[in-house]
């Protein structure tokens, strides 16, 4: 009896394997601890600003706009650079200095764990494009400006700015430092996805200086505020990573599992993904 190559395939992933279940908590921690952080923290500002705003955030001169509103400004100007430089220290001192020997399974493992940190980093400029921009706007439109410090711009541009720039950072410091493919090159999308919305921080100078001379509240469409846009569009440039990291775990599985056709992860299951199980 011959068994032709076609009757042989390779084994599917042993039920010990816990790469599935590894990789799936590796991906739900970043998301739902981080997503259910951040948005406590945003609500509370929120709550802040609309008891403190209207209380003591009107007038630039007096004490009350000092004590409670420069001082959250110099808070978050000390305590974000330091957070910055910590987590950054950390992610760069504990890299893997071995990418070349690392286990295919754990690269699975770190793929969804960097797919946790990016959905972190596009829900902090989910909050930061969307609440505290909008916000800003349509404050600056109902009360007129005696300083570039305001109630809004504390949360929007010393806040939530620097917050998701923290986190796209940390995600592409995290992939440069934990997996092969990113550690051997510069991959141009997360650049842009990251580099893209840091640059709307500087842009913040411009952008204030103008409203120096020219009153523009009621016009978001001015030049002035292009650069806002412009920089914002690169976040686009994540849809060209998702490829990468989708190219990425493909290969990665098949170098753990082999290019049989059945080949799985144990971890949670999708009914409606079965069929491809069926042979």
């Amino acid at each position: 009896m011959t068994t032709s190559s076609n009757d042989v395939r390779a084994p599917a992933s042993d039920l010990s394997d816990d790469t599935g279940d590894r990789a799936w908590k590796a991906w739900l921690k970043p998301s739902i601890i981080g997503v259910a952080l951040i948005s406590v923290m945003y609500i509370a500002v929120l709550q802040y600003q609309d008891i403190m705003g209207w209380k003591y955030g009107l007038d630039s001169t007096s004490a009350e706009f000092d004590k409670y509103w420069m001082t959250l400004f110099w808070s978050q100007i000390i305590i974000l650079p330091v957070a910055a430089v910590a987590i950054w220290a950390f992610l760069w001192f504990t890299r893997d200095r071995d990418l070349s020997n690392l286990d295919p399974k754990e690269e699975v493992v770190r793929y969804l764990r960097l797919l946790g940190l990016i959905l972190l980093y596009t829900f902090c400029i989910y909050w930061a494009a969307s609440y505290f921009a909008e916000q800003d706007g349509s404050w600056h439109q109902t009360v007129v400006r005696d300083t570039s410090i305001t109630p809004s711009h504390i949360a929007i541009f010393y806040l939530s700015f620097p917050v998701y720039i923290i986190a796209g950072v940390s995600a592409f410091l995290y992939a440069m430092t934990r997996l092969p493919k990113f550690a051997n090159g510069i991959s141009i999308p997360f650049a842009l996805a990251v580099t893209g919305p840091f640059m709307i921080l500087p842009n913040v100078g411009l952008n204030e200086w103008g409203h120096a001379f020219w009153i523009m509240e009621e016009w978001f469409t001015a030049p002035l505020h292009w650069g806002f846009v412009v920089f914002g569009w690169s976040a686009l440039a994540l849809f060209g990573l998702a490829s990468q990291i989708g190219l990425g775990i493909i290969d990665a599985l098949k170098r753990a599992y082999g290019d049989a056709e059945d080949f799985r992860i144990p971890g949670p299951t999708d009914d409606m993904l079965e069929y491809s199980h069926e042979m």
